[in-house]
């Protein structure tokens, strides 16, 4: 007949009670007393943290930046205040797809070398507070390539843009002359032709490029970065060794 075990299993190895106990007064006392252990960790620990910084330094990060005006006071008139928000908030969707837009991304990728899925997967990011200056930040090991790639992408989000600001005028006009002419037959494949060109943007909108050139380019993170981070494991992987060994 097979024996049947108990639960919880028994622990029998001394370190592993000592991970699995609650911490006592006494553990506590001996963390204190160790001071010169855990400053010799956390020394240690942030050397480890200047060396890697040194031996593999994070990828350089370079921003451009647009500013990007929806004209709310033009837009927005004799429309309920309430609304407000959520038309914002709609209307900067629409400009933020443009950015990722394949249109937008294959001018990228024609000027830098690489391809659309690879600015995609994190060689690209923006931020945007909706109505305001919207950052273009680019990834990249070398700081050359970095601002290359957020000008070239500010530069060309700007360009759609302003393309289809373009092509909501006029199919705004167009659609005014419509109403006068409603059986135009030019009138209606021309509104057909616009709506594609236009983006779905307000006529309102304005952008221009404030950031595009000269672009200053740092590291993603800081060497004082990476200093506390291996300060700080060492002086946790410290106070584990003084609990699991330091017993008397």
């Amino acid at each position: 007949m097979q024996r049947q075990g108990t639960w919880p299993p028994k622990i029998d190895h001394p370190n592993m009670k000592t991970l699995l106990t609650p911490p006592s007064q006494n553990d506590l006392i001996r963390l204190l007393r160790a001071w010169r252990f855990w400053l010799l960790g956390s020394i240690i620990g942030g050397l480890f943290g200047m060396a890697f910084y040194i031996v593999k330094p994070p990828e350089y990060r370079a921003r451009a930046t647009v500013i990007v005006s929806f004209n709310m006071e033009k837009a927005w008139e004799n429309k309920p205040d309430n609304q407000l928000f959520y038309y914002l908030d709609r209307e900067a969707r629409k400009v933020e797809e443009v950015a990722w837009a394949d249109i937008t991304l294959q001018q990228v990728a024609d000027k830098t070398g690489f391809t659309v899925a690879e600015l995609r997967s994190g060689k690209l990011e923006l931020t945007q507070p909706q109505d305001g200056a919207w950052h273009f930040y680019a990834n990249d090991p070398t700081a050359q390539t970095s601002t290359h790639l957020a000008s070239t992408w500010a530069e060309a989000f700007t360009a759609q843009i302003q393309l289809g600001i373009q092509a909501a005028v006029t199919l705004d006009a167009t659609r005014k002359a419509l109403q006068i002419n409603p059986g135009d037959k030019k009138l209606q494949a021309a509104i057909q032709e616009l709506e594609s060109k236009s983006l779905a943007i307000t006529p309102e909108l304005q952008v221009s490029l404030a950031q595009g050139k000269n672009l200053p380019a740092e590291h993603k993170s800081s060497l004082g970065t990476y200093t506390i981070a291996g300060a700080t494991l060492f002086l946790a992987l410290a106070g584990l060794i003084i609990l699991l060994f330091g017993r008397d």
